[in-house]
């Protein structure tokens, strides 16, 4: 609420000076010419009084602007309690999110950021390499994250929804293609997301996803990757203990399906020129078999 006051003061702002110049090139265009005896004084003058009138409307609306901005950026830090921390950290090219509980780490996901609508959450922005940008347009204004320094970035949702952002300051090859998707749920439906999210993977049911795991733990995955539960406690990728339950793979590049993981695992490469995940040989029945146990991972 705040930040739509801010921006439509400031249209109406940039209206009343669009008017202002309108009028004062309309008079000079139209207006009758002046005697040439009044001198070359008499105009420098006039151009003068002019000049500085528009220099001190000038300062007076910038310095104004500015001002309402940073109150109203202030505000919207302050509106509300917090519920909850978040933090965020812009990987190449995608969203490391990790859950805080009392100041520590609680649990990690990636590009997909649930929060509970009605409540003020706090995110805590830094980034692992380049200066990208959280920008959910929606929700909130844009915040830088840079290496080596936390900015914060306050979130409300007042009404249950898919809000997508993007990363708003160029970074890269794959600039474009680093999404994210912050799900405003009810207070039920995010208390029942927060418990999934906490437990620990469970093992797979089915032959195909068992078969799955096997090759998981067995190839270079497991290094990079973590699955809370098993063996596999790579930090380098994103967290995957529940992957099959977000809707999109590669922040943002495909919808999350089996085949869209399947051909994301067989090469990542031409999907995303430039992301650090190597491309792993796998035979066609151990891809099938790989595609199966991450889908499961619900």
């Amino acid at each position: 609420m705040h930040l739509k006051h801010l921006m439509l003061s400031v249209i109406l702002v940039c209206t009343l000076v669009w008017i202002a110049v309108m009028m004062v090139l309309a008079y000079a265009l139209f207006r009758k010419r002046r005697d040439p005896a009044e001198g070359k004084a008499g105009a420098d003058k006039r151009a003068t009084i002019i000049v500085s009138a528009a220099v001190g409307a000038t300062v007076l609306i910038i310095t104004g602007l500015t001002v309402a901005s940073f109150y109203t950026t202030r505000l919207i830090d302050a509106d509300g309690e917090v519920a909850l921390t978040i933090a965020i950290k812009g990987e190449q090219w995608w969203w490391r999110v990790t859950y805080m509980l009392n100041g520590k780490p609680d649990f990690e996901t990636a590009n997909e950021i649930h929060i509970p609508v009605g409540r003020t959450v706090l995110l805590q922005l830094e980034s692992a390499d380049v200066v990208h940008s959280f920008w959910v347009p929606s929700l909130a204004g844009k915040q830088d994250l840079v290496p080596g320094r936390t900015n914060t970035l306050a979130l409300r949702a007042e009404t249950p929804g898919v809000y997508r952002g993007q990363c708003a300051e160029f970074c890269g090859l794959q600039h474009s293609h680093m999404a994210m998707l912050v799900v405003a749920d009810d207070a039920a439906s995010f208390e029942r997301w927060l418990a999934g999210q906490r437990a620990e993977s469970l093992e797979p049911a089915e032959p195909e996803p068992t078969a799955g795991q096997a090759v998981f733990l067995g190839k270079p995955c497991a290094a990079c990757h973590r699955v809370r539960g098993t063996p596999s406690a790579g930090t380098t990728g994103p967290d995957l203990t529940h992957v099959g339950s977000r809707d999109t793979v590669g922040a943002g590049v495909m919808e999350r399906t089996r085949g869209s993981i399947a051909a994301w695992i067989a090469d990542p490469q031409t999907l995303k020129p430039g992301n650090n995940m190597p491309m792993v040989p796998l035979t066609s029945d151990e891809l099938r078999a790989v595609s199966a146990y991450i889908e499961s991972l619900k």
